[in-house]
């Protein structure tokens, strides 16, 4: 009898033991589900940030608010490659944050191998922008990212088959869900959800903006830089000046303007005059934010020139007269009776100093711009 109790109590006691560490078990592996499930989207208004002194002349079309889920969603699609042909390009492929979300290129290599006509501009402050391309032929960011997605000589995909590939994707529909309401998978949808991402892409904190909010003090030869860029020469009032201001002045130093800078004496390029028609539009493209400037070579719409003494060396000495040639560079010069602007060469560092104020490294360091993929990836080797 005594046997028998105790042979029940050790039965008793591995039955216990072995619920506590099935139990265990359970709560162990319930932990590492929680620890592979991602986290929650944040629904809701994005706040769109950005200094006062950038104006509040926004464009939001009415049809595409800016949401929390739609921003992560665009995201997603900003750096899914599936979106082309091959299965190997996104947008961030020619849009790369490191380097001011441009590629480094004179010309990008599309899907078939084939290169694009012009240089891959900067994606920065586009909340601000009206039109896009170098030639302004888009009228919103909508009417634009549908252009490099469908290119066959860029992504090369119908947005009813990247619709439909991702469709297929366990991940997709359930976004498309929490961002429009059901699960549908479309072109414009697509489309509006990149928009809003790339609407975010806000540069604001350089040493120039420090600069400006009176929280950076800039260098000797910053500051001069900074006079040369925003003056007009006047050589008879001893005023020295490099004009870059007529086009780039403000604090986004941008202005939606489209110029012939003096590249070429006969353009290669049309430009805007493909468009418009206008002989006087002739080699007039699209004058681009100097934003992360240091970061974006190559220059100007074909990428001709290299680094930004180069750039600046055109402007002070090398601009070739045409009938379209626009007319601030004409005549503009710091010599009384000058043909060009004649900087000298201290100026010309100075003026690249300057230049180098408005790299912003929180920008371009910015996680919420960068690719989820290999965030997560980052964190899961952590």
């Amino acid at each position: 009898m005594n046997i028998n109790r105790k042979h029940k109590a050790i039965i008793s006691a591995r039955l216990q033991k072995s619920r506590a560490l099935f139990v265990l078990l359970l709560f162990m592996i319930f932990l590492s589900i929680l620890s592979f499930t991602p986290n929650p989207i944040d629904t809701g208004t994005y706040n769109l940030v950005y200094p006062a002194n950038f104006g509040n002349r926004i464009s939001i079309p009415a049809d595409n608010p800016t949401t929390k889920q739609g921003v992560y969603l665009g995201r997603m699609l900003f750096y899914e490659t599936k979106l082309s042909a091959n299965n190997t390009l996104s947008c961030g492929s020619c849009h790369q944050q490191n380097k001011a979300f441009t590629d480094g290129l004179a010309f990008s290599k599309g899907v078939d191998g084939v290169l694009t006509p012009r240089n891959s501009m900067s994606l920065v402050n586009l909340l601000w922008a009206r039109k896009f391309f170098w030639d302004g032929r888009a009228t919103g960011l909508e009417e634009q990212a549908t252009t490099p997605l469908t290119n066959p000589h860029e992504m090369g995909q119908a947005l009813a088959i990247s619709a439909q590939k991702l469709s297929q994707t366990s991940i997709y529909p359930p976004l498309f869900k929490l961002v429009y309401g059901d699960n549908e998978i479309t072109g414009e949808r697509i489309v509006k959800a990149v928009s809003q991402f790339e609407r975010t892409l806000i540069s604001a904190n350089s040493r120039y903006d420090r600069y400006l909010r009176g929280t950076y003090q800039p260098t000797a030869d910053e500051l001069k830089g900074m006079e040369l860029f925003n003056n007009a020469p006047q050589p008879e009032k001893g005023i020295r000046g490099a004009n870059c201001g007529h086009c780039h002045g403000g604090p986004k130093t941008y202005m939606e303007l489209f110029h012939n800078n003096g590249l070429d004496s006969i353009p290669k390029d049309a430009g805007i005059a493909a468009l418009t028609g206008s002989p006087a539009d002739k080699g007039r493209f699209k004058v681009p934010t100097l934003r992360n400037i240091a970061l974006t070579a190559p220059y100007m719409h074909d990428g001709r020139f290299k680094t930004l003494a180069e750039v600046v060396d055109h402007y002070s000495d090398h601009i070739l007269e045409s009938a379209s040639l626009s007319s601030f560079l004409r005549g503009e010069s710091n010599e009384v009776g000058g043909k060009s602007l004649k900087l000298q060469p201290l100026e010309k560092k100075q003026i690249i100093a300057f230049l180098n104020m408005l790299t912003d490294s929180t920008f371009i360091n910015n996680p919420e711009f960068a690719d989820p993929n290999l965030l997560t990836a980052k964190n899961q080797h952590h």
